[in-house]
Order: C-alpha cells, then structure tokens, then sequence
C-alpha cells in the first residue's frame, strides 16, 4: 500500500494532544488576565480553548541552555508572535500565524519542532531510514537555507548542553543530496525544504512520512502565489498519521484562509499586525519623483540613514543599473535577481549579512523571505503593482521593535489603483500622508460602491473587479496553458 493510499480518507477532527503544559500559575490565570496580556502587545487571536500567552521563555518551559544561546544572540524577552505563538505550538494546536518578516517567527515553528524531535530520540534513538518527526516548507532557496542555519544553531547549542542529537536535513535544488549522506546514514529528525525537491525525494523513496508529525509553511501567501499550492497538497498526501500543521504569512488574501480551512483541524489564528496593514515601527515617506531623477535622488535618499539599506525594483535590469551606478559614485553595494547564479545570490547575501557590504539592490522575488538584521532603511526604487508585496518589502526594516524607515519612490507611471492601496494603508497605519495622495479621489465613493478591502490581496484601494494580483494570476494561468507551464520547485 503507498503512503498516498495510506493517507487517502482519514480525517481527523480534534488537534494533536503534547506533553507540554504551561506553569500552574499561569493555568489558573482568568481568560481576562490572558486578554490584558494580548491587548499589552496588540496580539489578535481566534480560536476554540486558546492556551495562553506567556512573557518569558523560562515560563514556556525552554532549556536554560537554549536560553543562555538566545541571550548571547541579544534575544532575551519573547516577541509578541512569540508571546501567544510559542504556547499554542507547544501545546500541538494547529495555528495560523499572521506575522512579518523579522516578528521572531522563525523561532515559534522551529522550536516546537527541535522539542519533539528530541522527545522522539530519548524515546527510542533514531536509525538509519527512520525520520522525519517535521518538515518546514518554504518557498524559496534561500529563505529555506536560512531556516536551515538557524535550526542547525539551536540543535547545536542543545546537544552541547547535553541534549540528544537532532538531525536536521536541507531539501533544495541546487544542493547534491551525496552532500547530506551522512544525515540521511543517522536518520532523520527534521527537514527543511522547497516543494519540488522534497517531492521529488518522497516520491523516490529516499525518505518516508510515516512518522512525520509536524508539518509547517512558512510565508505561505508567497508559496500560494508561486503556484505550489498544488504540491504541498501532494505532499500533505505523502502523511500517513495525524500531524500538527501551522502555517505563517506576512498577509491573510482569501486563497490562504480557503488552503486552511481545508487543511488545518481547528487553527487558532495568532495575528500581530493586521493581516495587510503594515508594521507600525517603520516610518513610511512616499515621495513623488519622477523618472529620470530617480538616480540622483537614490544618491540623497541613502544620506538619510547609516548602513545596512536595501534597495528594491521589480526589474532585473534596472536592479544591475542601480548597483553599477552606486558602485561608480564609490557606494558599497552587491546585487540579487532571479536570473543571478546560486553562487552570486549566495555571495551576495553572505556579504551584506557580514557587514562587508552596505547596501542590497534586490528584486522583490529574489528576495522573499529573506532575513537581515539591523536593516535601517529600505527603499522602494519602484512602487510595486502589489500592496502586498509593499508590505513585505517595508517589513525589511523596524524589526523586533526597533524603528526603521521605508522610502518610496511613485510618480505619474504608478497606477492610481496602486497609489490608491498605498494611501489607504498610511492611513490604517497613522502615517503621514503626502498632499499628491491626500488629493486622490476613490473612484468607488464617487459611484456610492463599497470601500471594503479586497478579499484576493487584501488592498483596501480596490475591489476584487479590478484586483491586480488577480489579473497577474490570470495572466500566467493563461500564459502556462500556452506553454505547458510548469511550477518548478527549488
């Protein structure tokens, strides 16, 4: 019988039951008490029998050991993400976290993970073709190398403080698997991968989901829109055993809410930020700059804020212009676009990580996911066509509560749909808004239409008639049926 037979026709209805319990106290807290504590730090949450949130790691019941590594990386007090998502991962719920780049996400999927998979191994030692207890699933290489590295550092400082061995395996295109024989010889605890890759090892049997119970996506809007939708549904097939699932994104469009509804046994919804509108610790300046001063004006916009900056376009030609011209007037600057070599993506991203460069110019896609400390400044070249993809991009700066800056660039080639979304956004952030946008008019209070937002991306300038993501995904629905698309995988 294959793993997919094996999967077809269970349905489970109540969530994965663990050994974690928060400490009595908190227990015997009144649900008010837990709601002061959310409302404290604008944590948004839905859901049946919701565990609590918790202020300290030692309170979640971490290692001291995992503790004293966090503390030397400057972590010392959880993130609002991590104040209510650490417990209900914890407590094997299912969960939907809406959260940007640089919430502190990272650590509420990963850690849950590391804790069952050593709970597994003082079980029962694990062998050779055993494993995996999880896998998380991102979208792209370098957000899945990423994940990698942090999950390979904490496994790390555990087992030097006297915890089992966890391994962990990296699941990506570009990466020889005869690189990982030796985690593959010891058996397997975890597994950090794109779609395409993983599918491809399932379906040759390298590995099997037999005992996997823990399965998470992160950036899932970005996996949706990528078109992976339909292989993490193949690999969902691949379980044999209930699992915990939790899926993190930067926005909440309606595809997302229709993917959970279908695959997660009662999520509880942790939101911090509203799903779309932007981070508030990032100061958002629009300026009107037409398109033949925009060179010169980057050169005065990069005076604003000391290193590291990150300079976004959605044009791989214009990303090349704009680091050859900040290279030419003595700027310190690397570049990353699709059409780039793992290598040079890769050198890039170490080099600008390491503060031996100052500035990233980078196209939106190459990009995803990806994440920088520190960054100070973040500058949108051009205005994306996508408020979305807006917010992911600012989300770059003002992280675990620092302030950061984020300046964009629109003028007369911006749609006014676009400049639209954008206005409504400052305005559901406090931000100031510029006269040229106060002047703007919503065509649809002129007609007596309805403001609500979106429900594909989210934008609240538009409704769905007119929703340019939608548009987009027509385009290459339409454009794939031509050539035989193909979503590719990592």
């Amino acid at each position: 019988m294959s793993d997919r037979e094996l999967a077809k026709d269970v349905h489970y209805t109540e969530p994965l039951r663990t050994s974690w319990r928060p400490p009595r106290w908190i227990r015997e807290q009144s649900e008010r008490e837990h709601e002061r504590l959310r409302n404290k730090y604008h944590i948004i949450v839905e859901g049946d029998e919701l565990p609590p949130p918790i202020e300290t790691f030692a309170d979640m019941k971490i290692p001291s050991v995992l503790l004293k590594n966090l503390r030397s990386k400057g972590i010392k007090k959880p993130t609002p993400i991590q104040i209510q998502g650490l417990p209900t991962a914890f407590a094997g719920r299912d969960m939907i976290g809406i959260a940007f780049t640089g919430s502190g996400k990272t650590l509420v999927f990963c850690l849950p993970l590391i804790m069952l998979a050593m709970e597994e191994e003082k079980k029962l030692p694990f062998i050779r073709g055993e494993g995996p207890v999880g896998i998380i699933l991102c979208p792209s290489r370098e957000l899945a190398n990423q994940t990698y590295e942090n999950v390979v550092a904490w496994t790390k400082a555990l087992e030097e403080g006297g915890y089992p061995r966890v391994n962990t395996l990296l699941c990506m295109g570009g990466i020889s698997m005869a690189e990982q024989s030796g985690v593959m010889n010891r058996g397997l605890h975890i597994v950090v991968a794109t779609p395409g890759r993983l599918i491809d090892m399932l379906e040759k049997k390298k590995f099997t989901l037999d005992g996997c119970r823990y399965l998470c996506m992160d950036e899932a809007d970005r996996m949706i829109d990528l078109g992976f939708e339909d292989d993490v549904r193949t690999i969902m097939s691949f379980f044999s055993r209930q699992r915990q699932t939790l899926l993190f994104s930067a926005t909440m469009p309606r595809k997302i809410q229709d993917f959970a509804k279908g695959s997660l046994i009662e999520p509880i919804l942790v939101n911090v930020g509203r799903a779309g509108a932007a981070n508030l610790d990032v100061l958002q300046v629009i300026e009107y700059v037409k398109q033949e001063a925009k060179m010169i004006y980057l050169l005065e916009c990069l005076q604003k804020t000391p290193p590291p900056v990150i300079i976004f376009s959605d044009n791989k030609n214009e990303v090349d212009d704009i680091q050859e011209y900040l290279l030419l007037k003595g700027v310190e600057a690397v570049a990353i676009h699709g059409s780039k070599t793992q290598e040079e993506r890769q050198y890039a991203i170490r080099a600008f990580k390491e503060g031996k460069k100052d500035v990233m110019v980078a196209s939106g896609v190459a990009s995803k996911g990806l994440d920088f400390n520190d960054i100070q400044h973040v500058i949108n070249f051009t205005m994306p066509k996508e408020i979305e993809d807006y917010v992911h991009q600012i989300g770059r700066t003002g992280r675990s509560g620092k302030t950061g800056i984020a300046t964009t660039f629109v003028n007369m080639n911006t749609p006014e749909q676009t400049l639209l979304d954008l206005k409504y956004l400052l305005m559901e952030a406090g931000q100031k808004i510029p006269p040229f946008l106060q002047s703007l008019e919503d065509p649809r209070a002129a007609q007596g239409g309805n403001l609500k937002g979106c429900p594909v991306c989210g934008g609240l300038g538009h409704g769905i008639s007119n929703c340019p993501k939608l548009e987009d995904e027509q385009r290459r629905k339409m454009a794939g049926q031509r050539g035989g698309g193909d979503a590719g995988g990592g």
